[in-house]
């Protein structure tokens, strides 16, 4: 399924018109769809539930389908994992995961309503206690990754040149993981900025990098929002820069979880605002009342 389509536009600059044609990302509707067992006495009874539809760009579906039952605390590794499959007749947009006979599956989690927007009105502290119960990496995330000022400032550069479809459209987010040398790793995009980070974490998944991952460097080409350091923390990541803002409450997530996080990051120039003791720092320079601002 394609990423980008071209459309006709009619470019003004000035008073000119240019008719041109124009890269679009595509968007479609991914449905999610679990297959797994429930145990009735001594049998077990197969059930099928559709968990969630969510807006996407075409493309790593499979990843994004096990990075959301991940970084929900639906499964907890590959291996509970039998198959992943498109399911036919759904034009490409309904993924199908089926776990092993035996994995046990939260009810509760799997009927729940997954937050994915700012508006939803889930209690901040009581998101933050939920995610620590069920968070399988929350007591690792004491990394001893140590990074500098430096390797900060390289990250937006590497971003942008390895953003292929972005650099097309304009209108994609991109979530990228470098390890400690600087090399970048894995790089996924997205019309939603939580689906490109699903698709990064299952991607770490089905490739069977060990997790946590907390020897790595998470990179958001947008907004630091709560939804994302949540994710991000299922995963075990210690460091995430932002090149855009973060919420309250996503730098009340990274404080307890003693996640580094970084915003308004670009060459030369960021505010951390966790963690703060996991970045070499050549010189502090006192606050000013403007420190804050981008």
């Amino acid at each position: 399924m394609a990423q980008t389509i071209e459309h006709p536009i009619l470019r003004l600059t000035g008073s000119k018109p240019v008719n041109l044609v124009d890269h679009i990302a595509v968007e479609e509707p991914l449905e999610i769809r679990l297959r797994f067992f429930k145990e009735r006495g001594m049998h077990y009874s197969p059930v099928e539930k559709t968990i969630s539809i969510t807006m996407r760009t075409p493309g790593a579906d499979f990843d994004l389908a096990l990075g959301f039952l991940f970084t929900e605390g639906i499964i907890y590794s590959l291996d509970d994992v039998e198959e992943f499959t498109h399911c036919p007749g759904g034009k490409g947009n309904i993924v199908k995961v089926s776990l092993k006979k035996g994995v046990k599956v939260n009810m509760p989690t799997l009927d729940r309503h997954f937050y994915t927007s700012s508006s939803c009105g889930v209690c901040g502290k009581t998101s933050i206690e939920a995610l620590k119960a069920q968070n399988p990496y929350i007591d690792n995330i004491e990394s001893s990754i140590e990074i500098s000022q430096e390797f900060l400032y390289k990250l937006p550069k590497a971003l942008k040149e390895s953003q292929r479809i972005f650099e097309q459209t304009g209108g994609l987010h991109g979530s990228a993981l470098f390890d400690i040398s600087g090399r970048l790793t894995h790089i996924r995009e997205d019309v939603g900025r939580h689906n490109g980070l699903d698709k990064l974490i299952g991607a770490c998944l089905r490739e069977r990098l060990e997790l946590p991952l907390k020897s790595k460097v998470l990179l958001l080409s947008g907004r630091a929002s709560f939804e994302l350091i949540q994710k991000a923390a299922m995963a075990g990541i210690s460091v995430i820069g932002a090149i855009g803002a973060p919420s309250s409450l996503a730098i009340e997530l990274a404080k307890n979880c003693n996640i580094t996080l970084v915003g308004f990051l670009r060459a030369g120039k960021m505010n951390v605002y966790s963690g703060s003791d996991r970045v070499r720092i050549y010189e502090m320079e006192n606050p000013g009342r403007d420190a804050g601002r981008h």
